[in-house]
Protein backbone atom coordinates (compact mmCIF):
# COMPACT_ATOMS: atom_id res chain seq x y z
CA UNK A 1 0.00 0.00 0.00
CA UNK A 2 2.66 2.13 0.81
CA UNK A 3 4.62 1.82 -2.15
CA UNK A 4 1.34 2.12 -4.18
CA UNK A 5 0.77 5.81 -2.55
CA UNK A 6 4.13 6.82 -3.51
CA UNK A 7 4.60 5.81 -6.75
CA UNK A 8 1.00 7.51 -7.39
CA UNK A 9 2.62 11.05 -6.52
CA UNK A 10 4.68 12.83 -9.29
CA UNK A 11 8.33 13.93 -8.54
CA UNK A 12 8.77 16.82 -7.20
CA UNK A 13 11.83 19.29 -8.22
CA UNK A 14 13.29 20.17 -5.06
CA UNK A 15 15.13 23.69 -4.99
CA UNK A 16 19.47 23.58 -3.87
CA UNK A 17 18.02 25.93 -0.80
CA UNK A 18 18.14 23.42 1.90
CA UNK A 19 19.35 20.34 0.22
CA UNK A 20 22.03 18.54 0.71
CA UNK A 21 22.05 15.95 -2.29
CA UNK A 22 23.53 12.78 -2.20
CA UNK A 23 25.30 10.65 -5.15
CA UNK A 24 25.72 7.04 -5.50
CA UNK A 25 28.01 5.49 -2.73
CA UNK A 26 27.63 8.75 -0.19
CA UNK A 27 25.60 9.33 2.59
CA UNK A 28 24.77 12.32 4.86
CA UNK A 29 23.17 12.12 8.48
CA UNK A 30 21.73 14.99 10.19
CA UNK A 31 19.32 15.92 12.66
CA UNK A 32 16.01 18.25 12.52
CA UNK A 33 18.42 20.79 14.47
CA UNK A 34 20.29 21.57 11.41
CA UNK A 35 20.30 25.25 10.17
CA UNK A 36 21.75 24.30 6.69
CA UNK A 37 20.01 21.56 5.77
CA UNK A 38 16.19 20.33 5.93
CA UNK A 39 16.02 18.10 2.77
CA UNK A 40 18.09 15.16 1.79
CA UNK A 41 18.09 13.66 -1.54
CA UNK A 42 19.10 11.35 -4.43
CA UNK A 43 18.16 10.38 -8.07
CA UNK A 44 19.43 8.41 -11.14
CA UNK A 45 19.29 5.50 -9.36
CA UNK A 46 18.23 2.66 -11.67
CA UNK A 47 19.24 -1.11 -10.34
CA UNK A 48 20.36 1.12 -7.32
CA UNK A 49 18.26 1.39 -4.18
CA UNK A 50 18.05 4.90 -1.87
CA UNK A 51 17.40 4.04 1.80
CA UNK A 52 16.59 6.11 4.56
CA UNK A 53 17.25 5.11 7.74
CA UNK A 54 15.48 7.23 10.74
CA UNK A 55 15.13 7.15 14.63
CA UNK A 56 11.60 8.74 15.09
CA UNK A 57 12.76 9.66 18.71
CA UNK A 58 15.95 11.96 17.94
CA UNK A 59 14.63 12.61 13.89
CA UNK A 60 18.24 11.64 13.03
CA UNK A 61 17.85 10.86 9.35
CA UNK A 62 20.25 9.15 7.33
CA UNK A 63 19.83 8.27 3.09
CA UNK A 64 22.26 6.96 0.87
CA UNK A 65 22.64 5.25 -2.76
CA UNK A 66 23.54 2.04 -2.51
CA UNK A 67 24.55 -0.37 -5.58
CA UNK A 68 25.43 -3.53 -3.68
CA UNK A 69 29.21 -2.81 -3.38
CA UNK A 70 29.67 -4.03 0.19
CA UNK A 71 26.19 -4.13 1.33
CA UNK A 72 26.55 -5.66 4.58
CA UNK A 73 29.35 -2.95 6.25
CA UNK A 74 27.63 -0.23 4.40
CA UNK A 75 24.16 -0.60 6.26
CA UNK A 76 26.20 -1.24 9.54
CA UNK A 77 28.15 2.19 8.73
CA UNK A 78 24.46 4.05 8.10
CA UNK A 79 23.37 2.29 11.23
CA UNK A 80 26.41 3.90 13.28
CA UNK A 81 25.95 6.92 12.26
CA UNK A 82 22.07 7.23 13.01
CA UNK A 83 22.53 6.00 16.28
CA UNK A 84 25.78 8.23 16.85
CA UNK A 85 22.89 11.15 17.24
CA UNK A 86 20.33 9.17 19.14
CA UNK A 87 20.08 8.02 22.34
CA UNK A 88 18.62 4.54 21.75
CA UNK A 89 17.88 4.15 25.37
CA UNK A 90 15.48 6.49 25.17
CA UNK A 91 11.83 6.96 23.44
CA UNK A 92 11.75 6.36 19.47
CA UNK A 93 12.84 3.49 17.37
CA UNK A 94 14.36 3.02 14.09
CA UNK A 95 12.63 3.37 10.95
CA UNK A 96 13.79 2.32 7.63
CA UNK A 97 12.38 3.11 4.13
CA UNK A 98 13.91 1.13 0.71
CA UNK A 99 13.21 2.44 -2.78
CA UNK A 100 14.62 2.35 -6.00
CA UNK A 101 14.92 -0.48 -8.47
CA UNK A 102 13.28 -2.50 -11.40
CA UNK A 103 12.84 -5.63 -12.93
CA UNK A 104 16.29 -5.69 -14.67
CA UNK A 105 17.09 -8.62 -17.22
CA UNK A 106 20.05 -9.03 -14.92
CA UNK A 107 18.24 -9.21 -11.69
CA UNK A 108 20.80 -6.72 -10.64
CA UNK A 109 18.06 -5.26 -8.19
CA UNK A 110 16.50 -7.87 -6.91
CA UNK A 111 19.74 -9.07 -5.62
CA UNK A 112 20.53 -5.64 -4.46
CA UNK A 113 16.46 -5.94 -2.53
CA UNK A 114 17.79 -9.16 -1.23
CA UNK A 115 21.05 -8.35 0.01
CA UNK A 116 19.42 -5.18 1.96
CA UNK A 117 16.83 -6.68 3.87
CA UNK A 118 19.07 -9.68 5.09
CA UNK A 119 21.89 -6.45 5.98
CA UNK A 120 19.13 -4.97 8.28
CA UNK A 121 17.93 -8.26 9.72
CA UNK A 122 21.43 -8.93 10.69
CA UNK A 123 21.52 -5.85 13.23
CA UNK A 124 21.22 -6.43 16.54
CA UNK A 125 19.25 -3.70 16.84
CA UNK A 126 15.27 -3.69 15.66
CA UNK A 127 14.81 -2.22 13.14
CA UNK A 128 11.60 -1.76 11.43
CA UNK A 129 10.47 -1.82 7.69
CA UNK A 130 8.29 1.32 6.87
CA UNK A 131 7.88 1.48 2.99
CA UNK A 132 9.21 -0.74 0.69
CA UNK A 133 9.25 0.29 -2.85
CA UNK A 134 11.90 -1.65 -4.39
CA UNK A 135 12.09 -4.16 -7.40
CA UNK A 136 8.93 -5.33 -8.65
CA UNK A 137 7.25 -3.10 -6.46
CA UNK A 138 9.01 -0.42 -8.42
CA UNK A 139 8.53 -1.31 -12.05
CA UNK A 140 6.31 -0.43 -14.99
CA UNK A 141 6.99 -1.77 -18.88
CA UNK A 142 6.83 0.36 -21.72
CA UNK A 143 6.51 -1.61 -25.15
CA UNK A 144 7.94 -5.16 -22.95
CA UNK A 145 10.55 -2.66 -21.78
CA UNK A 146 11.63 -2.30 -17.46
CA UNK A 147 11.80 0.64 -16.53
CA UNK A 148 11.63 1.90 -12.80
CA UNK A 149 8.37 4.13 -11.63
CA UNK A 150 10.76 6.18 -9.34
CA UNK A 151 14.22 7.39 -10.15
CA UNK A 152 14.62 9.65 -6.63
CA UNK A 153 13.40 10.51 -3.36
CA UNK A 154 13.94 12.98 -0.93
CA UNK A 155 13.53 13.53 2.37
CA UNK A 156 12.05 15.98 4.76
CA UNK A 157 14.53 15.82 7.77
CA UNK A 158 11.99 17.85 10.04
CA UNK A 159 8.83 16.36 9.47
CA UNK A 160 10.20 12.86 7.64
CA UNK A 161 8.25 12.88 4.93
CA UNK A 162 9.22 10.69 2.15
CA UNK A 163 8.45 12.03 -1.65
CA UNK A 164 9.61 10.75 -5.59
CA UNK A 165 12.26 13.78 -6.49
CA UNK A 166 13.94 15.30 -8.82
CA UNK A 167 16.71 17.34 -8.61
CA UNK A 168 17.75 20.27 -10.87
CA UNK A 169 21.28 21.04 -8.85
CA UNK A 170 23.40 18.23 -7.76
CA UNK A 171 25.55 20.50 -5.40
CA UNK A 172 29.16 21.00 -5.54
CA UNK A 173 32.45 18.97 -6.79
CA UNK A 174 29.30 16.82 -9.34
CA UNK A 175 32.48 15.38 -11.60
CA UNK A 176 34.67 15.03 -8.83
CA UNK A 177 32.19 12.60 -6.38
CA UNK A 178 31.55 10.99 -9.58
CA UNK A 179 35.37 10.19 -10.12
CA UNK A 180 35.59 8.93 -7.36
CA UNK A 181 33.08 6.37 -7.62
CA UNK A 182 34.13 5.41 -10.83
CA UNK A 183 37.20 4.67 -9.59
CA UNK A 184 35.94 1.71 -6.74
CA UNK A 185 35.03 4.22 -4.18
CA UNK A 186 33.83 2.69 -0.46
CA UNK A 187 30.72 4.43 1.00
CA UNK A 188 31.54 7.92 1.97
CA UNK A 189 30.51 10.18 4.42
CA UNK A 190 30.02 13.62 3.02
CA UNK A 191 28.42 15.58 5.88
CA UNK A 192 29.62 16.99 8.77
CA UNK A 193 26.36 18.01 10.93
CA UNK A 194 27.70 19.18 13.93
CA UNK A 195 29.89 21.71 12.00
CA UNK A 196 26.89 21.74 9.25
CA UNK A 197 29.63 21.49 6.27
CA UNK A 198 29.77 19.18 3.34
CA UNK A 199 33.04 17.45 3.25
CA UNK A 200 34.44 16.25 0.08
CA UNK A 201 37.98 14.39 -0.34
CA UNK A 202 40.84 14.34 -0.04
CA UNK A 203 40.18 11.10 -2.59
CA UNK A 204 42.89 9.51 -4.45
CA UNK A 205 43.05 7.44 -7.31
CA UNK A 206 45.44 5.88 -9.95
CA UNK A 207 44.95 7.06 -13.77
CA UNK A 208 41.85 5.74 -14.93
CA UNK A 209 42.61 2.71 -17.01
CA UNK A 210 42.18 3.15 -21.27
CA UNK A 211 40.35 6.75 -20.42
CA UNK A 212 41.33 7.56 -24.48
CA UNK A 213 39.70 4.81 -25.68
CA UNK A 214 36.44 5.03 -23.60
CA UNK A 215 36.03 9.13 -24.36
CA UNK A 216 36.51 8.09 -28.07
CA UNK A 217 33.26 5.63 -27.97
CA UNK A 218 30.26 6.67 -29.27
CA UNK A 219 27.02 7.05 -26.99
CA UNK A 220 25.99 3.53 -27.23
CA UNK A 221 28.97 1.92 -26.77
CA UNK A 222 29.13 3.69 -23.32
CA UNK A 223 25.37 3.04 -22.54
CA UNK A 224 25.75 -0.53 -22.90
CA UNK A 225 29.22 -1.08 -21.38
CA UNK A 226 29.00 0.96 -18.53
CA UNK A 227 25.37 0.59 -17.52
CA UNK A 228 24.15 -1.69 -15.00
CA UNK A 229 20.66 -1.28 -16.97
CA UNK A 230 21.59 0.30 -20.49
CA UNK A 231 17.62 0.70 -21.57
CA UNK A 232 16.10 2.24 -18.21
CA UNK A 233 19.22 5.02 -17.87
CA UNK A 234 17.86 8.42 -17.48
CA UNK A 235 18.50 10.16 -20.73
CA UNK A 236 21.46 12.56 -19.14
CA UNK A 237 23.07 9.18 -18.33
CA UNK A 238 25.68 8.99 -20.94
CA UNK A 239 26.96 13.16 -21.06
CA UNK A 240 27.30 12.42 -17.10
CA UNK A 241 29.52 9.68 -17.71
CA UNK A 242 31.62 11.20 -20.41
CA UNK A 243 32.18 14.21 -18.06
CA UNK A 244 33.41 12.04 -15.42
CA UNK A 245 35.65 10.59 -18.09
CA UNK A 246 36.83 13.67 -18.75
CA UNK A 247 37.74 15.13 -15.84
CA UNK A 248 39.44 11.45 -14.81
CA UNK A 249 41.86 12.25 -17.74
CA UNK A 250 42.42 15.95 -16.56
CA UNK A 251 43.10 14.96 -13.04
CA UNK A 252 45.34 11.56 -13.50
CA UNK A 253 46.80 12.40 -9.94
CA UNK A 254 44.49 13.78 -7.59
CA UNK A 255 46.92 14.42 -4.46
CA UNK A 256 49.02 16.85 -7.22
CA UNK A 257 45.88 18.77 -8.74
CA UNK A 258 43.25 18.69 -6.27
CA UNK A 259 44.25 18.10 -2.63
CA UNK A 260 47.53 18.96 -2.84
CA UNK A 261 47.31 19.76 1.08
CA UNK A 262 45.69 16.51 1.76
CA UNK A 263 42.56 18.02 3.16
CA UNK A 264 39.01 18.13 2.28
CA UNK A 265 37.66 20.46 0.25
CA UNK A 266 34.80 22.59 2.73
CA UNK A 267 31.32 23.59 1.63
CA UNK A 268 29.00 25.72 3.92
CA UNK A 269 25.50 26.84 2.96
CA UNK A 270 25.36 31.05 2.89
CA UNK A 271 22.82 33.34 3.40
CA UNK A 272 20.96 32.08 0.27
CA UNK A 273 21.09 28.61 0.85
CA UNK A 274 23.67 27.28 -1.65
CA UNK A 275 26.62 25.78 -1.25
CA UNK A 276 30.11 27.73 -1.09
CA UNK A 277 33.19 26.68 -0.72
CA UNK A 278 35.28 27.87 2.69
CA UNK A 279 38.94 28.51 2.53
CA UNK A 280 40.56 25.84 5.05
CA UNK A 281 43.19 28.58 6.57
CA UNK A 282 39.21 29.65 8.18
CA UNK A 283 38.59 26.52 9.82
Amino acid sequence: EKAKLLRSQPAQSVEPKGLLYVQQREFAVTTPKDGSVSILGSDDATTCHIVVLRHTGSGATCLTHCDGLDTEAEVSLIMSAVKSFSNTTGCGRLEVHLVGGFNDDRQFSQKLTNQLLRAFDLQPDDVHLVTFCVTELNDREERDIHFPVIYGIAVNVRTAEIFPATFPEKGPDADLRSAHVLTGARLTNIYDAKMEQLQIGPYFWRPFPHVDFWLEQDDEQLLQNLSTSPLAEPPHFVSHIRATLTFLKEHPFPSRSLFPDRKPRIYKKNEEGLWERVCSEKI
